[in-house]
């Protein structure tokens, strides 16, 4: 397994990652019953996916205190934030749902933020030293 000794921007990014996670999970988890009308999206939907980022955020924010982190791991992290993002606009074009104008914007808006966490995760990888490796 490769080990990685992660750069600050890598760890800083698993951070904020594990934040808005803990953020976005207590939100939807707590509230999907007045957010489902005004989002147009089903509350079992939004409870759902709140209570999915909870674990995540905690895993999230365990890997960012770690001084070293297998690089499969972070990895997969990058892998499943492309597949919510993927899945973040299959909602909208799958035409499962009837989402209101706040709730295009909302996913829309969660799955920018994603993409932007995720690619600050992927050049944090890259300036990353791979552990036994030169600096």
């Amino acid at each position: 397994m490769t080990m990685i000794q992660a750069s600050p921007l890598l760890r800083g990014a698993l951070a904020l990652d594990a934040a808005a996670c803990a953020g976005m999970g207590g939100l939807l988890s707590l509230a999907a019953a007045p957010l489902s009308p005004l989002l147009g999206l089903p509350e079992p939907l939004l409870r759902g996916a709140g209570l999915l980022l909870l674990p995540c955020a905690a895993l999230l924010a365990w890997l960012s205190r770690r001084p070293e982190l297998p690089r499969l791991a972070v990895l997969a992290v990058i892998g499943v934030n492309l597949m919510w993002i993927a899945d973040s606009l299959l909602l909208l074009a799958g035409g499962w749902f009837a989402p209101t104008g706040l709730g295009i914007a909302f996913v829309l808006a969660q799955a920018g933020a994603v993409l932007a966490l995720t690619m600050a995760e992927t050049v944090g990888l890259g300036r990353s030293v791979r552990h036994g490796a030169p600096a």
